[in-house]
């Protein structure tokens, strides 16, 4: 179902407008969503979930969409893992129709969705998936590599995690990755942190959030993704980054970390989970749900403020910090799981 009503109309015109800007700058592309001053920014993530409906993908998104209703959201992150297991075989896979267009069907789900791609994105067709020819089938699939979204008071990295991993390069087993536009590995990355840096420091957004597929911290079946705590979290912290969330990891979780203000989410849930795998992590666990949900984000100047839902609609936890002190305010929760 293609964005619809006056005002998400104007939004896909703006958002168009600047990712036709943005390909000819080398820099990473920057895309402005149009804010309503005075009031907060309000969206929600969810990872994980192409399934053809399937594997309560369809409750899920259910949920999603009274919740969008009733808060009027402004946009939809995805952590990555979009269409499972193998990714899009083309621009014309009904894939993208039967586990994208046919699921997130709610009007209130009618919003620009900002997407990283995962690791199962890349056993596909990635330049498909990719391609500007999918924004016409369905104007709200933004998908790229790495990319910006600026939206007034907050500025998000999405950033493509998936070519870290050396295992994937390595060892793939009889997993087919397509390195089109990434190989060769080291190079790639460099390129890559580089941008990431610099976009990163030339931003003035009250606050910095980092999207990614891979989990930072974990204490469920990947665990850390050693890579990334490597190469890509001492960019995180010389930046002042607030927040990093991923998917991956098929559940919901807040973990703290205990050397830096970086708070950690990961928001997995969006079909098949419950694997039912615990281990522990050095940082700090806040809250783990191994099953299916999704997480709700709301921003003004000072506060932002995190909850995660389950397949029934259920607040499962509530966590929001203030800018003004960076003092971390712990709201009443339930069902949280604290180290």
């Amino acid at each position: 179902m293609a964005t619809t009503g006056s005002a998400s109309s104007v939004t896909a015109i703006a958002v168009a407008l600047t990712l036709l800007a943005a390909m000819a700058s080398a820099e990473l592309t920057r895309l402005e969503h149009p804010v309503v001053g005075g009031s907060p920014l309000r969206l929600l993530v969810v990872g994980d979930w192409g399934r053809n409906g399937g594997s309560n993908q369809s409750r899920v998104a259910e949920q999603m969409g009274k919740f969008a209703e009733e808060t009027e959201i402004d946009f939809v992150v995805s952590t990555g893992d979009n269409f499972l297991e193998d990714g899009l075989a083309g621009v014309d896979d009904v894939e993208f129709h039967e586990s994208f267009m046919d699921v997130y069907t709610a009007q209130s789900l009618q919003k620009p969705w900002y997407l990283v791609l995962g690791n199962h994105d890349y056993r596909g067709d990635v330049l498909a998936q990719i391609d500007p020819a999918l924004r016409k089938i369905d104007s709200r699939f933004i998908c790229m590599r790495s990319f910006i979204v600026s939206a007034g008071i907050v500025d998000f990295f999405l950033i493509d995690t998936t070519p870290f991993p050396l295992q994937y390069w390595t060892d793939p087993g009889e997993e087919h990755y397509d390195w089109r536009g990434v190989a060769p590995r080291d190079a790639y990355i460099a390129n890559l942190l580089k941008d990431v840096d610099d976009a990163m420091k030339k931003s003035t957004a009250t606050w910095k959030i980092a999207v990614g597929h891979h989990t930072m911290r974990s204490v469920s079946a990947h665990g850390d993704t050693q890579e990334l705590l490597e190469l890509l979290l001492p960019v995180l912290k010389e930046n002042d980054v607030d927040f990093y969330i991923n998917g991956h990891d098929h559940c919901l979780e807040h973990i703290s970390s205990r050397d830096s203000p970086i708070q950690y989410f990961t928001s997995g849930g969006g079909s098949k989970a419950w694997r039912g795998v615990f281990r522990q992590n050095e940082d700090k666990l806040e809250f783990f749900y191994d099953g299916q949900g999704f997480l709700s984000l709301e921003l003004d100047e000072n506060q932002a403020r995190f909850a995660f839902y389950d397949v029934f609609g259920q607040a499962l936890y509530h966590w929001s910090r203030s800018k003004a002190n960076l003092q971390l305010v712990q709201l009443p929760s339930v069902g949280a799981t604290e180290e």
